[in-house]
């Protein structure tokens, strides 16, 4: 039988483009019309009853603005190979961008850095990025490798985060952006789950609170004893990425607020 008559019996691509219109607000004659496509053949698509071409994967795709890891889920639920290689941090295809990421990492001294994922797992960070986890933390190690694990662990980082509820929160309100935003992402989805599971986190932060807007600039406040650490933060992404992994890596870099926490960082960097 010829693949384009053939039913589709795999339904992920018809949930796939109805989840995902859901999150672009797109009725379908909306994403039939952005992708220059037919209502009534995207109706069969969604329904299984037709196969699209991977031209017209494609366009769908862009006209619902994917990242390139979904654009491939939707490659393979339509029956096609994934377009968009993942590419591991560390090997050899990478040493420009590591060596790049190095590079950015050494210029914040002696302030933090660091190189995160799409969950927040820390990749790699910068020497004044451990030292200050170190002095906050009284030497002890973190528990996690997951920034947002630290964050609401009691046990880890929590504890010497100064307005905790203010940079939990505003964790909370992104990590619900991402669940919404990526519907097949089912990682995220576990890792919200399991941090608002944490003692003391608020009932309220289980709903995803659409009204009230981020916060321009977040201070974070870090202790220790009498001292205090305040840093703003600023994310580094990389532009028309042809690659999973790299579409995926945030550099976050912490700049002092004031210059007690400019000296401090000075004096740890000295010591250290």
């Amino acid at each position: 039988m010829d693949r384009a008559a053939a039913p589709i019996r795999d339904s992920r691509l018809g949930a796939l483009l109805r989840e995902w219109r859901a999150v672009r607000r797109l009725s379908q004659m909306d994403l039939a019309l952005d992708a220059g496509v037919s209502p009534r053949h995207l109706s069969c698509v969604e329904t299984g009853k037709a196969q699209p071409s991977r031209d017209m994967v494609a366009r769908l795709a862009d006209a619902l603005d994917m990242p390139l890891r979904e654009r491939n889920a939707l490659l393979v639920a339509a029956g096609f190979a994934p377009r968009y290689p993942e590419t591991a941090l560390a090997t050899p295809e990478l040493s420009q961008v590591r060596r790049a990421i190095e590079f950015i990492l050494a210029q914040q001294e002696p302030y933090p850095a660091f190189v995160l994922n799409r969950h927040w797992d820390v990749l790699m960070a910068n020497e004044a990025a451990m030292r200050v986890n170190a002095f906050v933390m009284h030497g002890r190690a973190s528990a996690h490798t997951n920034m947002i694990r630290q964050i609401f662990d009691p046990e880890d980082l929590r504890g010497a985060v100064d307005n905790w509820e203010e940079v939990a929160g505003d964790l909370i309100r992104h990590l619900h952006g991402e669940v919404a935003a990526a519907p097949s992402d089912h990682a995220a989805r576990a890792l919200l789950d399991e941090v608002l599971a944490y003692p003391g986190v608020p009932a309220r932060w289980r709903l995803r609170d659409v009204e009230s807007a981020p916060t321009p600039l977040l201070t974070t406040v870090l202790r220790r004893d009498e001292h205090r650490l305040r840093f703003f933060s600023t994310i580094t992404t990389f532009g028309t990425p042809r690659d999973v992994t790299l579409e995926e890596l945030r550099i976050e870099c912490c700049f002092p607020v004031d210059e007690a926490t400019a000296a401090l960082c000075r004096r740890l960097a000295s010591a250290g």
